[in-house]
């Protein structure tokens, strides 16, 4: 196991300040989210904690230590285009690793046999990337980061070209894997259900810096800025500055919002959207729109006018901050 650690550091690409006055500590055994929108710095993270970016300024730290060079950091990476190398089987591309470091065939062989029966694969390590399904082929990919068995793994995206149950069944095999393996893992991703299904802890980014740390639950229910509360939630958080909820910037989160249905109600209800469990209704009140969620399908029509409130607000200052205590 291994815990990672930012010390204040800083990347530039030319005029492109890429990560900004970063400091965060990954715990041993942990499953860690970076997660923010493209270019928010999150890859350039990854690409520093495995070393192949040098930060201008700052320390890394592995396991309480200086990071050295790459093959001393003992950690493993699965890029997001999964790079699985066409000619070699499925086996071969999941031993390369260990062929590579001269490891003999007696240690490789079952070495390969158990990440493969763990990541339910057996069946196909004959098989080429080619004649594999996206599923597969992202599995073979994590089999090869495993089979080295690593301090620590780094995981850039690498579920994003699935289909949507591909990728639902994919995050719960992520956790399973992670927590039986007991490794650490940095994950990257710009899916903000992805990262909180399987997050421990999230770090989320914003144009190079680290703007708030917390497990997903915290994040969600005190996000610290309306960058935060609007980034996690779908629908995203509403945010008011009529005064209707309260003086300043006030956050509601959808599910937060109760919708009453009136003919003298300040609201107009001009969208409706039946979702099976749950309907998502558009509202226009004054100069501001609203999206409510609520359950079941409610007999709501486009047209129709109602009263708003909400049972939970979030406060910000006019600073773009949560307000001290709310």
């Amino acid at each position: 196991m291994a815990s990672i650690e930012f010390r204040n550091v800083c990347k530039s690409f030319g005029t492109v300040k890429a990560v900004v006055d970063a400091s965060f500590k990954v715990e041993d055994n942990a499953f860690f989210c970076l997660f923010g929108p493209p270019l928010s710095g999150k890859t350039t993270i990854l690409r520093l904690i495995l070393g192949l970016e040098t930060p201008d300024s700052g320390e890394i730290l592995i396991d309480g230590k200086p990071a050295l060079g790459v093959a001393e950091r003992n950690v493993a990476m699965v890029f997001q285009n999964l790079a699985l190398f066409p000619h070699m089987t499925a086996r071969d591309n999941i031993r390369f690793p260990l062929v590579e470091r001269r490891q003999p065939e007696a240690q490789i062989a079952p070495r390969v046999a158990s990440v493969a029966e763990k990541l339910h694969i057996t069946h196909i390590l004959h098989k080429h990337p080619g004649q594999l399904s996206g599923g597969e082929r992202q599995r073979v990919a994590i089999a090869r980061a495993l089979v080295r068995d690593p301090a620590a793994y780094l995981m850039d995206d690498p579920i994003s070209a699935l289909d949507a149950r591909l990728r639902e069944e994919a995050r719960v095999e992520l956790k399973r894997i992670q927590r039986e393996a007991g490794r650490t893992l940095v994950y990257v991703t710009h899916d903000q259900e992805e990262a909180m299904s399987v997050a421990d802890q999230m770090a989320v980014l914003d144009q190079g810096r680290i703007v708030q740390i917390g497990t997903p639950s915290e994040l969600y229910d005190r996000p610290q800025t309306p960058y935060v509360a609007r980034l996690l939630g779908s629908p995203p958080m509403n945010l008011s500055t009529s005064g209707a909820f309260g003086p300043g910037q006030v956050g509601i989160r959808p599910e937060d919002l109760t919708v009453t249905q009136s003919d003298t109600g300040a609201a107009l209800i001009t969208g409706v959207e039946p979702l099976g469990g749950y309907t998502v209704l558009t509202l226009a009140q004054g100069p501001e729109t609203f999206r409510a969620l609520l359950r079941g399908q409610p007999e709501v029509s486009p047209g129709t006018r109602a009263t708003l409130s909400a049972t939970k607000t979030h406060p910000f200052t006019a600073d773009g901050h949560r307000q001290t205590g709310a």
